[in-house]
């Protein structure tokens, strides 16, 4: 008997601000730019996009292109996205550093 499976959607597990931060957490650590927008635009279709569009003043389809794989949020774009997590961008000293 054949198995049935349905697509993963992270953004099925990004319901609390907590899974949120986490999930960023892990991206901003890889350090990959295409990754980090990737990672922040799931965590805005778990929020809604509709919504965080509202919440932050920014175009629904702006917001789309901006936080897809091969998005290039702007930083301002990615701090107000933050803000309506009720998440902050921060600095922290790097094991590697000197």
């Amino acid at each position: 008997m054949a198995r049935k499976t349905k697509p993963w959607d992270t953004a099925s597990q990004l319901d609390t601000p907590a899974r949120i931060a986490l999930y960023l957490e892990a991206a901003f650590d890889d350090g990959n730019p295409a990754l980090i927008a990737a990672a922040i635009g799931d965590a805005a279709r778990a929020y809604g996009m509709t919504r965080l569009a509202k919440d932050t003043g920014l175009a629904r389809e702006a917001l789309y292109r901006a936080l897809s794989e091969d998005g290039n949020p702007e930083i301002t774009t990615v701090l107000k996205v933050l803000s309506v997590f009720g998440l902050r961008l921060s600095a922290v000293e790097s094991e590697a550093a000197v």
